[in-house]
């Protein structure tokens, strides 16, 4: 069976911690930012973990990480 290929779309938006959590930016942080409260948009500028653990199996298994 051949190699699986790394899905070059999910490693731009996905990054594989040393401890393996898999980290993502958070929607909304980049436009209309004048009406967000300041506290939330510090909370969009920081990534933010994949909390299921289906979706960070998978996303993994993308990244053949």
């Amino acid at each position: 069976m051949a190699k699986m290929k790394t899905k070059k779309i999910v490693t731009k938006r996905f990054k594989i911690t040393k401890t393996g959590k898999v980290m993502h930016r958070v929607q909304g942080a980049r436009h209309i930012r004048r009406k967000k409260s300041k506290s939330r948009q510090r909370r969009q500028d920081r990534p933010a973990q994949i909390l299921t653990t289906k979706y960070a199996r998978m996303i993994k298994q993308y990244m053949n990480a």
